[in-house]
């Protein structure tokens, strides 16, 4: 093999390997940036500062009587909890036709200094365990009927 090619080669070579090492740093540096942490209330509570401004996908239960709608602005708070801790989550929009007292959710967004989770999107989490009835099959509607109206306590 002649000088030259081999200088081609190696030259061929250390062009990849700067290429790859660039695309392997872009790649790392901008997933960074772009990962959604999944916690539990206790988990964020745990976090502390890290979790201020950190995007943050929050899930468990709404707790009973903690729903405010004000449905003139949208505004709507309640708090969710892990049976642990609770944090309080403030949204604007108008929250899914399920969202109601005991279910549970999912809110992405952010924790504050101000202490509370502010959602820019809430997510209704529900079951996936339908079972369409076998032909002859007997539907308790009644059973239907209590898990449509409190689907947390059906589970």
């Amino acid at each position: 093999m002649s000088t030259e090619t081999r200088r081609t080669r190696i030259f061929a070579v250390a062009a990849l390997a700067i290429a790859g090492a660039a695309f392997a740093l872009i790649a790392v540096g901008g997933l960074g940036e772009n990962l959604v942490y999944y916690w539990g209330p206790t988990e964020l509570r745990e976090a502390g500062d890290r979790a201020i401004g950190a995007t943050i996908r929050l899930g468990g239960q709404v707790v009973p009587g903690t729903i405010q709608f004000d449905p003139k602005t949208t505004h709507l708070s309640f708090e969710v909890t892990d049976g642990r801790e609770r944090v309080p989550v403030r949204s604007v929009g108008v929250p899914p036709q399920m969202f109601r007292e005991g279910i549970g959710v999912i809110v992405e967004g952010t924790m504050t200094r101000e202490g509370h989770f502010a959602s820019e999107r809430l997510m209704v989490s529900h079951g996936n365990e339908y079972r369409a009835p076998k032909e002859g099959e007997r539907v308790d509607v009644e059973a239907l009927i209590r898990n449509a109206d409190s689907p947390a306590e059906a589970r």
